[in-house]
């Protein structure tokens, strides 16, 4: 195998949009997935938190990737979301990714048990790294303690990329505290550090971070590009901060399957998996009358 490319760039946490029958709609999305490449993406991240990862079986997701891959979609410009509380089914999915040519996974800290030290996380992720034995993968460490309960600390971080060095590759950290991530950077500078929160993501350019796994690129990835360098314009970031305010008063996944169902015309995307509910209609429209009242659905 090619030694794969680091996560760097924009990626995008890619929805995952469901048929009629509540299964995974493999053809909307590749659809999906080659719009975002077309559109000027470094690559998707499949089954992230944005994608309902969680919520699917590992055959679900197996199945998915293949079915991406065989559309066409390069397996360099995919990274996949792994992590599930069972270590056995993380290794499986980490496996088949490794076997489909996509060495880059995603993988959540185990998110049952709280108040979990780092010697069993540092023990979980070893155990994990063995199980697969293969020095083709590139682990990153995935960092939402607002959703999953367990963080990703600077230390556990830095012990790991000593352990295994090479296949420990970063963290998308989606905390939400730029000074954690600041933490990580100093923890292991020679890691590759992503944010998932958009306001950010200047910020972390501008200290030597690796760039954005994010949600909002479904939508906006012109938009998210622009952001890419320290530099970014105030309007870009006035843009961003606009659509992150208005958003974050609606439950994010189905608000985002919701606004992508307006702009395609397809109410299949409306659809999620229980025990999430599509957005109500005339939530719906609100988010919409908000968005484009900010000047933020010009973007599509």
């Amino acid at each position: 195998m090619i030694e794969p490319a680091p996560l760097a760039g924009l990626w995008c946490a890619t929805l995952t949009p469901l048929a009629a029958s509540g299964a995974i709609d493999h053809d909307r999305l590749a659809v999906h997935v080659q719009d975002l490449i077309g559109r000027g993406v470094d690559g998707i991240v499949l089954f992230g938190t944005t994608g309902e990862g969680p919520s699917f079986s590992v055959s679900e997701r197996t199945a998915a990737l293949d079915a991406l891959l065989a559309t066409g979609v390069p397996a360099a410009r995919l990274a996949v979301g792994a992590g599930c509380p069972a270590l056995p089914d993380t290794a499986a999915l980490v496996r088949h990714a490794l076997a489909s040519g996509c060495p880059r996974c995603l993988v959540l800290p185990p998110y049952f048990w709280k108040g979990v030290t780092d010697d069993g996380l540092f023990a979980w992720y070893s155990t994990l790294i063995e199980a697969v034995c293969n020095p083709a993968l590139r682990l990153y460490l995935y960092h939402i303690p607002q959703l999953s309960a367990v963080a990703v600390s600077p230390a556990l971080l830095a012990r790991l990329d000593t352990a295994y060095p090479g296949v420990v590759a970063g963290v998308k950290d989606s905390g939400g505290d730029f000074t954690h991530t600041l933490a990580l950077i100093e923890a292991a500078p020679d890691l590759q550090i992503l944010t998932g929160d958009e306001q950010q993501l200047p910020d972390l350019m501008r200290v030597g971070g690796a760039g954005a796994i994010c949600g909002a690129a479904n939508l906006f990835p012109e938009l998210m590009a622009a952001l890419l360098t320290s530099g970014a314009d105030v309007a870009a970031r006035t843009r961003i901060r606009a659509f992150c305010r208005i958003i974050a008063t609606y439950p994010f996944v189905p608000a985002l399957k919701s606004v992508v169902e307006s702009l395609c015309g397809d109410r299949v995307w409306r659809s999620v998996r229980p025990p999430l509910s599509p957005l109500p209609e005339p939530d719906a429209t609100a988010l919409l009358a908000e968005l484009r009242s900010a000047g933020l659905l010009g973007e599509r």
